[in-house]
């Protein structure tokens, strides 16, 4: 049984934000662009070593691998052990979820989408990222079989991502990209409005107003 490199190689993950720091400025970026007006209660699904949640202001995590969350702690969040299908977290107990490139690592897209529901309070928000398969980042990442972080990874498209939102009752509200102009990789770049360009897709979604109140039951 081959050992989880997010247990064994945490370093060299969260090492990556150094070496590619205008890529990850790009991203926050683009999350910024989208962030819930209200604030409150905001955990992220995935939190890993807690990069995104310390720039945007996410006070709490969820996050499954022990190595990883020890790092998230160490830059002060509070952490939660716990996957995306079963989350430690009361029902309408959070005013938006976070779930920045975490989809393509979990075992079921729907589950995860639902549970981020249950928790939300009225009002609140679900804010996810990706790496669209059919885009630049994407198809390097699915070629890579090197890869030991993203070599089990399912990533998806966009519109697999609209789709799976609809299914588990949100309706996106607001989309932002980045990460159009891979040959300067040393450049900060803008925030694009909209899903339809870029290797990163940051998506704002609310529960469908038919939807609010349905059970989550799955």
């Amino acid at each position: 049984m081959n050992a989880d490199p997010f247990e064994t190689l945490t370093r060299e993950y969260d090492d990556w934000f150094d070496a590619h720091a205008a890529w990850f400025e790009s991203e926050v970026g683009a999350l910024r662009a989208i962030l819930p007006d209200r604030r409150g209660r905001w955990v992220e699904v995935g939190v890993g070593t807690g990069r995104f949640a310390r720039r945007l202001g996410i006070a709490e995590g969820i996050e499954p691998s022990r190595a990883m969350a020890a790092l998230a702690r160490a830059r002060g969040i509070r952490v939660l052990p716990g996957v995306a299908e079963s989350l430690p977290l009361l029902d309408a107990s959070v005013d938006a979820v976070f779930l920045i490139t975490t989809l393509c690592f979990v075992q079921d897209v729907g589950r995860s989408l639902a549970e981020a529901r249950r928790v939300l309070a009225a009002g609140g928000r679900l804010v996810t990222a990706i790496l669209p398969r059919d885009r630049e980042i994407g198809r390097r990442v699915t070629a890579d079989s090197t890869d030991v972080f993203f070599r089990t990874a399912r990533l998806l498209t966009v519109a697999e991502l609209h789709e799976a939102l609809a299914r588990a009752g949100f309706r996106v509200e607001r989309e932002a990209a980045t990460l159009v102009d891979l040959a300067s990789p040393e450049k900060v770049e803008r925030a694009w409005d909209g899903s339809d360009r870029g290797s990163f897709v940051a998506v704002r979604s609310a529960v469908a107003p038919q939807e609010a109140g349905a059970s989550t039951q799955c």
